[in-house]
């Protein structure tokens, strides 16, 4: 009998990690292992898109204050500014909290962007979703929304893109009239809208005296919602310590009740009779932030009412992200 003659197989040209492509999860795998990319080179690629990134806004300015338009202010706008300055044809960038039927952004007629903050993401972290639809907007034919997508593992993060130095100063708003810049003209979709989104928004006012504090309305009773930066357990013993000594309060009336927890920070809740307005806690939120400081310095262990106030803040705490 002959001899079979031994089949080769051509080499597939080697690929570094850098330069494999992403294909369907079901196919080969483009590194030549032979094995579906899902299983390969894919496996890493989603991992990077749904790892949870637990402090997104660590490191651009104003931290405090992107999660509380991110999870907590209806209605507010801030301008932005990039490292490299705007592009041709752009004259501004507003990142917005909320914009017409949830678009993740808006490039105007005028060519300016805006960037809605409060959208669901396709990552586990929203810096690089927003940085991606960002991109995506500045190059928008003007006049048109910007369409979520899932982003690539290997964007780059609104830390990229935004001049670490620039100043970010939130503007409150009563309603979501800057959505349009000529309401007589708007689409019916963008009025309907409007008119929706100005009927659900609850009043909400920034302090001034302090950093990242917002005042707000409710039917029954107002609130104080204040994120911190300080490290959780730190806070916590702080504010335990204070709530024992029945100095957690902003006031007659006032009760420190808990706090969230949003994008790796801490943000401490009270609750306000509701004749108390924004003004009227400027003055003892600016006296708590100094019993605060106080407290943080304190690296005495813990009385027994202090653990127990500890344990009753912690069990009222609540994870928004």
């Amino acid at each position: 009998m002959a001899k079979k003659r031994p089949q080769t197989k051509a080499k597939r040209p080697q690929l570094t990690e850098g330069e494999i492509p992403v294909v369907g999860a079901r196919e080969p795998c483009p590194c030549g292992s032979g094995r579906r990319y899902k299983a390969c080179h894919g496996r890493a690629a989603a991992h990077a898109v749904t790892e949870l990134v637990h402090r997104p806004f660590e490191g651009l300015p104003g931290e405090c204050d992107w999660v509380a338009l991110r999870e907590l202010v209806p209605a507010a706008t801030v301008e932005l500014t990039l490292k490299e300055g705007l592009p041709e044809g752009v004259p501004s960038i507003t990142l917005a909290t909320v914009l017409p039927m949830a678009w993740p952004a808006l490039r105007r007629d005028d060519g300016s962007v805006l960037l809605g903050l409060q959208n669901d993401t396709a990552s586990g972290d929203i810096s690089r979703d927003l940085a991606d639809t960002l991109q995506r907007a500045l190059t928008a034919d003007p006049g048109t929304p910007v369409k979520a997508r899932r982003v690539p593992a290997d964007g780059p993060r609104l830390q990229d893109l935004l001049d670490p130095e620039g100043a970010f100063e939130p503007v409150v708003h009563s309603g979501f009239e800057f959505w349009v810049p000529d309401p007589e003209n708007a689409t019916p979709d963008v009025t309907a809208s409007l008119e929706r989104a100005n009927a659900a928004a609850i009043p909400t006012v920034k302090l001034s005296g302090v950093d990242a504090a917002y005042w707000c309305e409710t039917p029954e009773k107002n609130h104080l919602r204040w994120v911190m930066p300080h490290p959780e357990e730190q806070l916590l013993d702080a504010l335990a310590r204070l709530h024992a000594a029945g100095r957690s309060s902003l006031g007659e009336g006032t009760r420190l009740v808990g706090s969230f927890r949003a994008h790796g920070l801490t943000v401490p809740v009270w609750d306000l009779p509701s004749g108390v307005g924004a003004d009227d806690v400027e003055k003892p939120a600016a006296e708590f932030a100094e019993r605060l400081a106080a407290a943080l310095a304190t690296d005495a262990p813990l009385t027994a009412d202090e653990r127990r106030a500890r344990g009753g803040l912690t069990n009222r705490q609540v994870t928004l992200s």
